[in-house]
Formats: C-alpha cells, sequence, structure tokens
C-alpha cells in the first residue's frame, strides 16, 4: 500500500493541475523539507516511546492519512468543475493544500514505521545472530524491490483502464485492508518476541563519554565495529517528569534537534553513514530526471519499462550478493568491495558522456536557460512553449522541450535518429551499478543497527534519514539550476564524483575499524552468544 501511495500521488497530482508538475514539485520540496527538519525528532519519539505504542501508532497514523487523502482526492476529481467556481477557486486551492499536508503527514509516519521496524525490531527479533540479522535485511530489500515493480504496475493498469477516481479509490480500499493485516501481525511479532517489551532508558552520561574515546581512536582492528552491549534492563521504566516552563517547551523539539545531529557525529560509523547520504546526490538513478533525458534520447516508454525490471532484478543480485560477501569477507569489506563494484560500472556513465549521441556541449551555459527567463525576461528559441511554473519541478519538462524543439525547427535534421551508444553505456552504467548500490546500503543498514546503542537507535536513523533527504534535495536543485540537455553529461560527472567521495568516507572509516586486516582476505565473525545470555539484553554481536 505504501509503494502504491507514492507512486500513485505524484500522477494524482499532475493529473489534477493540467498535467504540470508544479504540485508534485512542491510535494517533492514539502516531504524533503519536513524528514530533513523533522527527522531527528521522529527518532527521539522512537526512542522515548514503547516498540508496540510506536509501531501500531505510525502504522495507523500513516494509512489513515493515506485514506483520508484518498478520500478527498475521488471527491476533488468527482466536483472539480463546482469547486473551481467556489470562491474564485480559493477552495479548490484549500484543497490542493490539505492534500499535500496530509500526504506529507503520511510520509512522516512512514519514516517513524521504516525506523522502528527496519531499525529496532529487527536487530531484537535477530538477537545475537549477525548472519540472521543480515538475512532479515536482505530479504527485507528483496520485498521492497518486488513492491516498486508490482505496486506501480497494478495502479497504472487501474488507471489506465478505468480512472484516477478509481485509482483513488483502490488505494484507500487496499491501505484500509493492509492495515489491519499489517496490525495483527504487529502484534503476533511482539507476542512472540518477548525482548521487544524490554527497552533500554538513555545511556548515562558517563557511557556516552566512553564511548566518544573509543570513537576518537581506542578502536581495535577487528571484524566489524563491536557493537556496544547495553546493560542488563528488564523494563522500561519512564523518567520521572519535572515541571518545566513554557520557554523550556518551546526550546526543546530545537535541543532535541540539535542533541540528535551531534549524537550522530559522535558515532564511529558517522563516515559510513555520511557516504551512505552522499550517494544521493546523484542524477544516476530512475527517477523523472533520467527518465526525461532517455525519452530526448530516443528510448520508448516500453523500453524504459524493461530497463526499470532489469535495475529490479540487479538491486536483488545485489542482496544476494551482500549475503554471501559478508559471509565470505566480513561486514565492513563486503562494504568495500561494493563500493568499488559500483563505483566501477559507473565509469560506464562517465564514458557515455563523451560518445557519440552525448549531447553535452560545455560551450553552452548551463544557466542559459534560467538566465533567459529570470532577467531576459525572453524564452529561449530552443523552447517551444515555455512554461515557467515546470522549471521549478524536475528539469525534465526542459529536457523534452531542450531536445524536440531543434529537431522541429530545422526538417532536414528531424528525420536523422539519434546515436544510442551514448544512453545505452549511461543505463548499461545505471543497471549494473544497482548491485553494489544495494549491498554497499544494506552494510551501511547493518553497521548502524549493530553499533548504534538501542536507546538512540531511532534518532541517530532519523538523522540518517535527514542526510539523504539534504543530499536528494540538493541534486533536485542542482538538476533546476542546470536544466537543459547539454548540461545533463555535466550533472552526470558531478554525481560520479559524490558517489566517489561517498566511498572514500566509508574507506576512511573501514581503515581506522581494522587497519592492518583492512586487506586481509578473511576475518571469521565473532561467535554469537551462548543461549544462556540475559534474555532482556537486546543487542547483537
Amino acid at each position: 500500500g505504501d509503494r502504491m501511495w507514492h507512486f500513485a500521488v505524484s500522477v494524482f497530482l499532475v493529473e489534477l493541475y493540467g498535467n504540470s508538475l508544479l504540485l508534485t514539485a512542491v510535494y517533492g520540496l514539502v516531504v524533503a523539507g519536513s524528514v530533513l527538519l523533522l527527522g531527528a525528532l521522529i527518532g527521539d519519539w522512537v526512542d522515548k516511546n514503547s516498540r508496540l505504542k510506536v509501531a501500531q501508532t505510525s502504522l495507523v497514523v500513516q494509512n489513515s492519512s493515506v485514506i483520508l487523502c484518498g478520500v478527498i482526492l475521488m471527491i476533488i476529481f468527482l466536483f472539480k468543475t463546482q469547486l473551481l467556481t467556489l470562491y474564485h477557486g480559493w477552495l479548490l486551492t484549500l484543497c490542493y493544500i490539505l492534500v499535500i499536508t496530509i500526504a506529507n503527514i503520511a510520509n512522516l509516519a512512514s519514516t517513524a514505521t521504516a525506523i522502528t521496524i527496519q531499525r529496532d525490531w529487527i536487530v531484537v527479533v535477530a538477537g545475537e545472530d549477525r548472519s540472521k540479522l543480515a538475512d532479515m535485511n536482505a530479504t527485507i530489500r528483496r520485498i521492497d524491490q518486488l513492491t516498486n515493480i508490482l505496486a506501480p504496475m497494478a495502479v497504472g493498469q487501474i488507471m489506465t483502464f478505468g480512472s484516477p477516481m478509481i485509482g483513488c479509490g483502490f488505494i484507500s480500499g487496499w491501505n484500509l485492508m493492509s492495515m489491519c493485516v499489517e496490525y495483527l501481525l504487529l502484534w503476533k511479532v511482539y507476542q512472540k518476541t518477548p525482548t521487544l517489551a524490554h527497552k533500554s532508558a538513555k545511556v548515562e552520561a558517563s557511557e556516552l563519554k566512553q564511548l566518544n574515546v573509543k570513537k576518537e581512536g581506542d578502536m581495535k582492528p577487528a571484524e566489524g565495529v563491536q557493537l556496544i552491549i547495553e546493560k542488563d534492563v528488564t523494563g522500561f521504566e519512564p523518567q520521572q517528569e519535572k515541571e518545566v516552563g513554557c520557554a523550556a517547551r518551546i526550546a526543546e523539539p530545537f535541543i532535541t534537534f540539535r542533541d540528535g545531529w551531534v549524537a550522530y557525529y559522535n558515532q564511529p560509523v558517522f563516515l559510513a553513514g555520511m557516504g551512505l547520504a552522499f550517494l544521493y546526490m546523484t542524477v544516476l538513478g530512475f527517477d523523472c530526471i533520467t527518465t526525461g533525458y532517455a525519452y530526448t534520447q530516443g528510448l520508448s516508454g516500453s523500453v524504459l519499462s524493461l530497463l526499470m525490471g532489469a535495475s529490479a532484478v540487479t538491486g536483488i543480485m545485489g542482496t544476494v550478493a551482500f549475503t554471501w560477501l559478508r559471509r565470505k569477507c566480513g561486514l565492513i569489506r563486503t562494504g568495500l568491495i561494493s563500493g568499488v563494484a559500483q563505483f566501477s560500472c559507473l565509469i560506464l556513465c562517465v564514458i557515455s558522456v563523451f560518445m557519440p549521441g552525448s549531447p553535452m556541449d560545455l560551450t553552452v551555459s548551463p544557466f542559459a536557460d534560467i538566465s533567459a527567463r529570470l532577467f531576459e525576461n525572453e524564452p529561449l528559441p530552443t523552447i517551444a512553449s515555455p512554461e515557467p511554473e515546470m522549471i521549478f519541478a524536475t528539469g525534465m519538462p526542459n529536457l523534452l522541450n531542450g531536445s524536440i524543439g531543434p529537431a522541429n525547427s530545422d526538417p532536414e535534421m528531424s528525420p536523422e535518429p539519434v546515436p544510442l551508444i551514448s544512453v545505452s553505456l549511461l543505463f548499461a552504467g545505471v543497471i549494473a551499478a544497482r548491485v553494489g548500490l544495494w549491498s554497499f546500503d544494506l552494510t551501511v543498514t547493518q553497521l548502524l543497527q549493530e553499533n548504534v546503542i538501542e536507546s538512540e537507535r531511532g534518532i541517530i536513523n532519523g538523522v540518517q534519514n535527514s542526510m539523504n533527504y539534504l543530499l536528494d534535495l540538493l541534486h533536485f536543485i542542482m538538476v533546476i539550476l542546470a536544466p537543459n540537455p547539454e548540461a545533463f553529461g555535466l550533472l552526470v560527472l558531478i554525481s560520479v564524483s559524490f558517489v566517489a567521495m561517498g566511498h572514500i568516507m566509508y574507506f576512511r572509516f573501514a581503515q581506522k575499524s581494522l587497519g592492518k586486516q583492512l586487506f586481509v582476505c578473511h576475518t571469521p565473525d565473532p561467535k554469537a552468544a551462548p543461549d544462556s545470555s540475559p534474555p532482556g539484553n537486546t543487542s547483537t554481536v
């Protein structure tokens, strides 16, 4: 249901606003900004409340918000003409604002659900077995890849052969049904795993000091960063609330925000997390930007769908490679090998920039379109029908217009096809790199699971999500500033540079963690603790 909604909400917003990307762009900026600002607060809320309460609350809020959004969208589709005439269209504008606001709440709740289930529950359920934790992480990622394929296909077929209103109704009904099933499954897992009921309180200042000292230089070379073992806690006892003033209550979220980012920086896996975040600063993915560029290079929609399917297959191959490499080489070395594999595949993308068919032209200023529209107040000759409000979406309309415009203006050149060698190398590199990408993603995910103390899992992973969204937001801004197709090759080079910087950060982390053993072929994982370990200890090795 969540994947259906993520795919459909953008389509619905485009359909509502007359095939314009404005509402979709606003929605994307609101979502990214909200997670960026509230990620630490969401994680702190996850840490301070019981696991079952957090999971149930976020699940209900997420699905209820999607259902409510679906109902509102159905009403808008049914009565859009009448809404346009009421209060000079302001009522319809209010409906748009309401839809985006509720959809944003659904995304924030989805973020909380992902943090508590994929970063906390799964660690407790796996217990002391690292291999089991790795297998569970890989299985969840495979399910995620499959739903990324099946959910858009299902919604797309319903909207194609039915209507957007029927699509809204289907998604609302599906989320209502899935909410009940997921709620029941969460309760079953909670009942079968007694350790989920035990949650450790915030770590003491003395323990934090020891952790920071260890981070600065006392880390011993060993396979993997050893997980911090916490005290045996028989239950979660909330601290006694002290009466605080109004000013202190207002300042509390800002203090939590600051403390979350400081705690993230002080983590021993900080460089690994930053390395993962830097991978989000890229145009080398199957989003609307790369799709729009592919259309300008002569690829059809059916070919693109096949390429997306191939990328999902290589993503699943990445999850398989992760589990195999982790057993053979250890967790940290798996991330190093995955990074090398991803960067090696992206070399094909760099080569594609200079191959025949590439529109890259460094003599054309990447800011020419922006300056012509904002300062000279006149459209460029390559733009057939300028729509200023679409510039600040994703850059995709400009890519389309920038390629089609000249062909239409010169009849002699219109029959000449665009050479496909450049775009073929580009997508070959993107698809092949997914193996290393998802293996690296799983590596950093497990490092965060194993090495962040239980009382800080929520807030640290919340800040990690904020970092991911920050770099993702920067990549959209980069496209907005240079939307013309001649600059896409430059964006590719910048993207590969950020990927390289991310993997350099991870290499530094691996070097600090393993030292001279970094390039040793294999060091066995430390054996799991015996079964007689206290049940209250929810850490993994």
